[in-house]
């Protein structure tokens, strides 16, 4: 009788180096982790980025202050608004320029629109990520509608150069004001109907609750900003802190994450404080949209130096879809920049990547990658 010696536990033991990306469909973007697990259980994913570096702040010290804004929408092309609104409001300090109040409005009301089509591709990726085909089409349509008004605005539906240093391009088209209430009318209630189909789904929340567990105090030492500051119970966002443009005329609450089905701060929260975002970003477009009456005769564009040529340094930061986006200009006297340097909020997501993934499952962490919404634009540039 042959006699079965059984190993121990050690030499049972066998990590496994796995790639994922730069192609996975699940890495939003040209993006790389280098897996180290033990069949399915993750000992460490290392995020390697770089793929999609294209020297963007290097180009804006090649071209001038106004030239520059077009580059701007690839800092992130998903939602490329809030990026002109970060440059044009940098220079703006530098150079002393006021903007009118209707192109305070006219910017407060594309990035707002911008904000629901950036959402509403996270939280369609998220649900698709994890195997709920069905929300991601839902969402894309309502998304298209959102850029089916942008691009009545401005021309463009992804990269939309439609800021400018001192105010916008263009002023609302004649009856678009209209067409935007009509679609937030169907928004509104299309957003209570994404509750039903996915953000409460019995499934969908045993994925997503209890999982990757970010702190408050943890969100604040890696850095994180926006919604995946807030799902962590820190209430932050620019718009009320800062107070810039016309938010402070403007009423709209913060949603920060609660543990309703899980842990605050875990993967499903993340989810829930975007869609609660959208419902809140809809409520401010209608405020834009009684309030920018109130300034019928404004310019556009505010007034602007003769030669944009400006000597000191500046920096701006707005509340972007993906949270805290800043940028800091410096001139000498030239009609390009000195130094042009971006601030985003995916590249630190990406950095709280490693230090959440020791013992979640692969599956697992294709999540926590979705919840944080991370753009491969934003972490290279």
């Amino acid at each position: 009788m042959t006699e079965v010696v059984l190993q121990n536990d050690n030499a049972m033991d066998e990590e496994m180096t796995l790639n994922m990306g730069p192609h996975h469909p699940s890495t939003h973007g040209v993006l790389r982790f280098v897996l180290k697990s033990d069949g399915e259980i993750l000992r460490k994913a290392t995020p390697e980025v770089g793929y999609l570096h294209r020297a963007i702040e290097k180009i804006g010290e090649r071209n001038t202050y106004p030239g520059f804004m077009p580059y701007t929408d690839r800092v992130d092309y998903v939602a490329a608004m809030f990026a002109n609104e970060c440059w044009a409001t940098a220079c703006e300090k530098l150079m002393d320029v006021e903007v009118p109040k209707r192109a305070q409005y006219l910017r407060a009301i594309s990035c707002e629109l911008n904000r629901i089509a950036s959402h509403m591709v996270a939280l369609g990726c998220t649900a698709m990520d994890i195997g709920a085909i069905t929300p991601f089409p839902w969402a894309l349509r309502e998304r298209e509608r959102a850029n089916d008004l942008v691009e009545e605005l401005c021309g463009a539906r992804l990269t939309f150069n439609y800021h400018r240093i001192g105010g916008v391009s263009f002023d609302l088209p004649k009856g678009w004001r209209d067409k935007a209430l009509a679609w937030l009318d169907r928004f509104d209630p299309a957003m209570e109907e994404f509750d039903r189909l996915i953000t409460y789904n019995e499934i969908f929340v045993r994925r997503l609750a209890n999982v990757a567990i970010i702190t408050g105090e943890e969100a604040v030492d890696w850095g994180l900003v926006g919604p995946n500051l807030r799902a962590s119970g820190v209430a932050w966002d620019l718009r009320k802190e800062d107070r810039y443009g016309v938010y402070p005329e403007l009423e709209f609450d913060v949603p920060v994450g609660k543990g309703e089905v899980g842990t605050v701060g875990d993967c499903w929260d993340r989810f829930w404080v975007r869609v609660v975002e959208c419902r809140e970003s809809s409520r401010l477009l209608r405020q834009c949209l009684d309030k920018i009456d109130e300034h019928p005769e404004d310019d556009i564009v505010g007034k602007l130096p003769k030669k944009m040529k400006p000597d000191g340094e500046a920096y701006a930061r707005v509340e972007s879809a993906r949270g805290d986006m800043g940028c800091y200009v410096i001139g000498k006297g030239a009609t390009e920049p000195y130094r042009v340097r971006f601030r985003t909020g995916s590249f630190n997501a990406m950095s709280i990547i490693e230090a959440k993934s020791p013992g979640l499952f692969v599956a697992d962490l294709v999540a926590l990658i979705a919840s944080l919404d991370v753009v491969a634009p934003e972490i290279d540039r």
